[in-house]
């Protein structure tokens, strides 16, 4: 499994392009801005882009899913209790100051427990609602993309429309329950371990 980051935008939004080495299909995670970036390493390393994988459906992790749905054709996928945010990005972009297109109608609606596949990489989507009713995190071969859900030391905001501190906690018990080698790589910020994040992050106490 090859990964590559990059920090996109300008709230420096972590966006993944996970590819299987034999196969060159590939996924992407939160594209949310500088698609000729994206694209170029996607076209660039001759990937076959099946997925465009939305965490959760704020405009920092989606705003240019558009332009990679254009350039690759792969499916959009996101969570249905994200569907109302997906919808409003435009309003979303209104309420930081930036002006967003539409998105295309997403492919495919996510549940809990769904198997992605590229190559003979599996990746499983765990529900975890909290930063936004449909988050999800998605989890492959001991690596963890936890969204806004999980983060270095801290977890997702819940002042957001549709954010829930309670839900938030749950899917943060159920994350730790996750083998403690297990590699996080977060939405925002460096990557960090859940064995770590069981003894340094605030959620834990």
């Amino acid at each position: 499994m090859l990964i590559e980051k990059f920090a996109v935008g300008p709230l420096e939004t972590n966006c993944y392009i996970v590819s299987d080495e034999k196969s060159k299909e590939a996924l992407i995670i939160d594209p949310g801005d500088e698609p000729d970036l994206l694209i170029d390493y996607i076209k660039g390393n001759n990937l076959i882009l099946k997925y465009i994988v939305c965490t959760h459906c704020h405009f920092d992790h989606i705003a240019v899913i558009s332009d990679i749905k254009k350039a690759t054709g792969a499916s959009i996928v996101i969570h249905k209790d994200d569907l109302n945010l997906y919808n409003n990005i435009q309003k979303q972009g209104v309420m930081w100051g930036f002006e967003l297109d539409p998105l295309p109608v997403p492919d495919k609606f996510v549940s809990n427990g769904d198997i992605f596949t590229i190559g003979e990489i599996e990746f499983k989507a765990i529900h975890t609602p909290g930063h936004s009713p449909g988050g999800i995190c998605l989890l492959g071969e001991g690596v963890l993309f936890s969204g806004d859900t999980l983060f270095y030391g801290s977890v997702g905001r819940t002042d957001l429309p549709g954010g829930d501190i309670e839900k938030l906690k749950k899917s943060f018990k159920e994350l730790m329950k996750l083998p403690e080698e297990t590699i996080v790589m977060p939405g925002h910020g460096p990557e960090t371990t859940i064995g770590k994040e069981k003894v340094d992050n605030f959620f834990s106490f």
